[in-house]
């Protein structure tokens, strides 16, 4: 089974969302549960990543409460976000899980880490940051126009994701190819209401605050910590201040990417995930 034709299936929470959901892989493995981007929903994780890491490792995507597929009401803090997606994974019935983090994604799964850790064996954080970091409160101008735009096309996802340069942009236009290849069972597109809670919870998380960096401390799993070296959304620093300060976390950042660079280099990305997931 594949993120091009893996069926969506849902789940009911003790919330009373019924989320949408994405299970594959190869079975027998600690799951590997994903959080997505900024108005990301099932069909905006790149086959070519999750189809890699699912030859070895068993995947789950989902929907957040109110996003895209999944019903209920968008949490309105990530902290909320948190709780929400710990009442997925109960009753998904997971015991254990290794949690990947995609921008406002990675801000979910620290607070999952943080709010249960003995739930969490190893951690991803890609193109994210602490609460309090570096310049996250609300983004500028240009970014903000593009993110927040109604109805979104192909050079929204080049602006947020990809560098200008020829070779980031040729990748660019590949990763737009594979999102948009699946055309049946595809997901349901993302609310503007939905979108707007969640750009609320981002600025909130943003507010600088070098004390809120004092909870990384709390994060006792291996942690990979990855970003590209020019991440508009999600500004680079804030990776290197993950890195330093959850305690057991290791860093890579990729050369001429922006903040899509897991899509930006989808394979080498992946066979990182892999290898720190085995890792003893």
């Amino acid at each position: 089974m594949s993120q091009y034709s893996a069926p969506n299936l849902s789940v009911t929470g003790s919330n009373g969302t019924t989320y949408a959901y994405r299970r594959f892989g190869r079975t027998g493995s600690t799951p590997l549960v994903f959080f997505q981007h900024f108005r990301g929903n099932l069909d905006s994780w790149d086959p070519a990543l999750v189809d890699t890491i699912a030859a070895d490792r068993e995947v789950i995507l989902f929907d957040a409460s109110g996003v895209a597929g999944s019903t209920g009401q968008v949490p309105a803090t990530f902290k909320d976000f948190g709780r929400d997606a710990l009442a997925f994974i109960d009753a998904m019935g997971l015991e254990e899980a290794d949690l990947f983090g995609f921008s406002i994604g990675g801000f979910v799964a620290q607070e999952v880490a943080l709010q249960r850790p003995h739930l969490v064996r190893r951690i991803i954080l890609a193109g994210t940051g602490p609460e309090g970091g570096r310049d996250m409160n609300g983004w500028a101008d240009e970014p903000w126009a593009h993110a927040m735009k109604d109805v979104q096309d192909g050079g929204d996802i080049h602006y947020l994701f990809f560098n200008t340069t020829a070779e980031s942009k040729r990748r660019g236009d590949e990763f737009i190819g594979r999102i948009f290849t699946r055309t049946e069972g595809r997901d349901a597109d993302v609310s503007l209401t939905a979108r707007d809670a969640q750009a609320a919870a981002n600025i909130a998380w943003g507010v600088p605050d070098p004390a809120k960096l004092s909870r990384l401390a709390a994060i006792k799993a291996p942690t990979l910590v990855a970003n590209g070296d020019n991440d508009i959304m999600v500004p680079t620093a804030n990776s290197y201040l993950l890195a330093g300060t959850i305690p057991n976390a290791e860093l890579i950042i990729y050369p001429n990417a922006n903040h899509g660079f897991l899509f930006q280099y989808p394979h080498e990305f992946a066979a990182e995930v892999l290898a720190f997931l085995t890792r003893n």
